[in-house]
Parts: structure tokens; C-alpha cells; sequence
């Protein structure tokens, strides 16, 4: 792509900034006992079909890849609540693509939420000339490197994770993870 990726992602919010209630009714926790990876994801917007087998996939590809164990809240959400989580956490006006909150993460457990706005998936998509799918898999990709410990607001910190992250897109694109369309 020769287009310039805009470095519109919130970011990662503070340890206890969103509780683990903040996923909204109680859902049933899909864990993975042989590899201790416990995930919930929530859809909650309609701008797109989205299949949850296929996030879990992705995640749980990208987790298992890395022998990483994991305690994660994953909510696809619109755009208005994407802006209301923006402000309420980071004091940041206007939706965003992708919020991390990281619960206490280590390199090789990660226990955190991550909000993911479909409507700036789609957006960005077009800008960039991807799919919206390729783009909310890079925003999965880009909170479990945040998770991990990435950090992506100094330049240097910034080209050493969009790196990692292209790394891991295109290593997803060969698993067949990113076709995310129900």
C-alpha cells in the first residue's frame, strides 16, 4: 500500500479503565482448557455480517502461534459507542478503530478487552483500498500486540510495531484467518 496509514487508533487505556461488567450481559465464556485461552466476543453493531467462529479463529491462531494464554473480552460495537468509550476512557472526541484495555498483561498471557468499531473498519478500508475485513482483522492484530506490550506513540516504537503487525496480517492472510463475513 503507498498510502499512509493515519495513526487514528486510540490506544491502549489503563489497567482498570473499562470492568470486565462493561461487556454488557453475561455471555458464556468459550474457553480452550488445553491451551488456556478464554474469549468472549460480543457483536453488538450491524453494519456488517460478522462471523464470531471466524474472530475466534483469527485469535486463537495468532495466540496458539505464539504459545500465549489468554483471558479476552472482544466487543465489535458502532460507531456512536465507539465514541462514547473514546471520551469516556481517553478523553478523545469522535469514534476510533480500535480501544485496547489492558487488564495486567503479560508477553505471554494476555488478559484485556478490546472495543473494535466495523463502521471505521469499513472507512478506513476504502481509504486504504483493502476490505473492511483485512482491516478489523489489522485492529485484532494491532490490540494483542498492544496487549503484548507494543507501544506505537514515539516514531521508532510506532514503525517496529506497524512491522510486527504487517508480519502477523499477512501470516493470517496465508492461514485463510482474515475472510471474517458470516
Amino acid at each position: 500500500m503507498s498510502a499512509k496509514r493515519s495513526s487514528r487508533s486510540a490506544g491502549v487505556a489503563s489497567v482498570n479503565a473499562l470492568p470486565r461488567t462493561a461487556l454488557g450481559k453475561v455471555m458464556p465464556v468459550d474457553e480452550d482448557k488445553e491451551s488456556n485461552i478464554s474469549l468472549v466476543i460480543r457483536n453488538s453493531q450491524r453494519v456488517r455480517n460478522l462471523s464470531m467462529r471466524a474472530v475466534r479463529g483469527l485469535l486463537e491462531a495468532f495466540l496458539r502461534a505464539q504459545g500465549i494464554t489468554a483471558e479476552l473480552g472482544v466487543v465489535f460495537v458502532s460507531s456512536r459507542k465507539m465514541a462514547d468509550a473514546n471520551w469516556r476512557f481517553l478523553q478523545h472526541e469522535g469514534s476510533t478503530d480500535v480501544i485496547t484495555f489492558d487488564h495486567g498483561s503479560t508477553r505471554k498471557h494476555l488478559k484485556g478487552d478490546i472495543l473494535i468499531s466495523i463502521s471505521d473498519a469499513v472507512n478506513q478500508a476504502e481509504e486504504f483500498r483493502t476490505d473492511w475485513e483485512e482491516e478489523t482483522s489489522r485492529y485484532l492484530i494491532h490490540a494483542l500486540l498492544h496487549l503484548q506490550g507494543f507501544d506505537d506513540k514515539e516514531p521508532l516504537a510506532r514503525r517496529r510495531m506497524k512491522l510486527e503487525e504487517n508480519r502477523w496480517l499477512r501470516r493470517m492472510q496465508r492461514g485463510g484467518w482474515v475472510r471474517l463475513e458470516r
